[in-house]
């Protein structure tokens, strides 16, 4: 396959982009610099240029770009930054797969990353991708990042990846392992709340499997056995051997406002129905197993 990635410098996207080389695919990188090597072609979402001729030949179209959402704090313009920059480059993309297919035959299918903030905090509730939207700001940016995505031409299938917490060396994980290394893990909260997980190399899996699947709409990108904070935290500090003791009480994570409710309070069992429906078959099915591919490089 011929697959055109944005996001390709983050840790989603370096591990994509390897398994695809690895699988034999032709990857295209979105950059918004001026290209350095083969396979790299600028855009700049901000200001809505994407050349639809970058889309030529392409089987599929993967977009993980979006702001971080475990920089804090949120302030703000930052707030605003999470959802523009996750607005922007959807609807840049988008626009240009209009226009590649008015030109002539565009990319079949759009994976958009989508998260699992669509759910709100839903406590005590089961949810998969038939679940109603939640509440709070990550739900109000969910919505309208995939409401974006839709705006795909007819004829392209659009999958929204609605990812959890990925378990790689990256992104919420990092301070998680920092906190643990230095002997300062213990309980977020009451520790009890349902953290939808996922191992880097599953949610890769996952995408690869859904770029060659006929399916389409959300897709939920978390591990078939539900795991709570508590017990990432304390798998984590034990293959660290490191302790598991230092609670942060709920009254201190909310100083972080809604990047505290709504990342680390949150209580969301999700399953990923759809994709164990297509047959995927998931490397890692516990929480443990995840925890051990990430300290194994995995």
């Amino acid at each position: 396959m011929r697959v055109v990635i944005s996001g390709a410098s983050g840790m989603i996207g370096r591990a994509l982009t390897r398994r695809l080389a690895a699988d034999g695919d032709e990857v295209v990188r979105l950059v918004r610099r001026a290209p350095q090597a083969p396979g790299e072609v600028a855009w700049d979402p901000a200001a809505g240029r994407l050349d639809p001729a970058a889309l030529a030949g392409a089987d599929a179209v993967v977009n993980l770009s979006g702001a971080s959402l475990s920089r804090l704090p949120w302030t703000p313009a930052y707030r605003r930054e999470i959802l523009s920059s996750r607005l922007d480059a959807t609807t840049t993309i988008t626009a240009a797969l209009r226009q590649a297919a008015a030109a002539g035959p565009a990319p079949a299918t759009l994976i958009n990353a989508s998260a699992v903030g669509f759910y709100g905090s839903r406590p005590g509730e089961v949810l998969d991708e038939t679940s109603a939207p939640g509440d709070g700001f990550l739900a109000r940016v969910v919505r309208e990042w995939e409401e974006a995505a839709s705006a795909a031409p007819d004829g392209v299938r659009t999958v929204l990846a609605r990812t959890g917490v990925v378990v790689g060396p990256g992104g919420a994980m990092r301070p998680l392992m920092l906190l643990t290394r230095a002997g300062l893990a213990g309980p977020l909260g009451s520790g009890r709340q349902h953290w939808p997980w996922i191992s880097l190399r599953d949610e890769v899996g996952a995408l690869v499997h859904l770029l060659r699947s006929p399916v389409s709409g959300p897709v939920d990108l978390v591990g078939p056995t539900p795991a709570t904070a508590a017990e990432l935290g304390r798998a984590l500090a034990e293959r660290m051997r490191r302790p598991y003791r230092l609670p942060a009480p709920s009254a201190l994570i909310g100083l972080l406002g809604e990047a505290g409710r709504e990342l680390l309070l949150a209580d969301q069992q999700v399953a990923p129905a759809v994709l164990l429906r297509d047959g995927y078959r998931f490397a890692d099915e516990t929480v443990g197993q995840a925890v051990d591919a990430l300290l194994a490089g995995a």
